[in-house]
């Protein structure tokens, strides 16, 4: 089970702006980009169209800027989130982008790892507001001051691993109801059993997971992972 696709709806009024966010985008697991936009009435159409989850913005643009998008976005009501991408890098701007919602705010230039970061952020975000339920205090504290992020972000992570099929098995944790073990998570990920091993050894080391010992009966106990959280 993988978790569903984060739609992405990108406006830009650069071409060769639009493919490079593009590809950066594409690059990060579980995001696309399902429609591009040249300005912001266009991307208003394509909004109530299709609905993304999620709108990356850029403000100088024709027809329609970026400011008097995301304020048509809030005056409509659309459930949308919106990351902004854009060479405006004064305090008035980047105030009124934030007070109107933007989940965060990227200058250009930037480098694909600020944008990934975003991301990967968002992506967190977006999970942890799916479907019914609470929050505990300490998940809201995560997601107002942004403590919860990706634990190869904050940490260097040990030789062997990667960032990429790291955050692929934290995503699939988080989408279980049970505690799972090495070779679970191995068959859900598409890796070899020892490899899931050692991550999720690492995971447990640095407190993302839990480890749930389980004894049967004849043979060795079981160890299965759980999301922390």
């Amino acid at each position: 089970m993988t978790s569903p696709v984060i739609k992405v709806l990108l406006i830009e009024d650069d071409p060769m702006v639009q493919e490079v966010n593009r590809q950066f985008i594409e690059r990060v697991p579980g995001f696309q980009v399902v429609a591009i936009a040249s300005d912001g009435e266009e991307g208003m159409e394509l909004t109530r169209k299709i609905k993304p989850d999620l709108i990356v913005l850029d403000i100088y643009m024709p027809e329609k800027d970026g400011m008097e998008t995301l304020e048509q976005l809030r005056g409509e009501q659309l459930d949308i989130d919106v990351i902004v991408i854009t060479a405006a890098n004064d305090k008035g701007t980047i105030k009124k982008m934030l007070q109107r919602g933007a989940t965060d705010y990227i200058v250009k230039p930037f480098k694909f790892e600020r944008l990934e970061q975003a991301l990967t952020r968002y992506r967190d975000l977006h999970q942890r507001f799916s479907g019914e339920g609470e929050l505990a205090q300490k998940q809201i504290d995560d997601v107002i001051t942004g403590a919860k992020q990706s634990p190869s972000s904050s940490k260097e992570l040990p030789k062997g691993l990667n960032e990429q099929t790291l955050e692929q098995i934290i995503l699939f944790l988080r989408e279980q109801k049970e505690a799972l073990s090495a070779e679970q998570v191995a068959d859900g990920i598409g890796i070899a059993r020892v490899t899931a091993r050692r991550y999720l050894d690492y995971l447990k080391n640095i407190g993302e997971v839990v480890l749930d010992i389980q004894y049967g009966g004849v043979g060795r106990p079981v160890n299965r992972y759980k999301i922390n959280h």
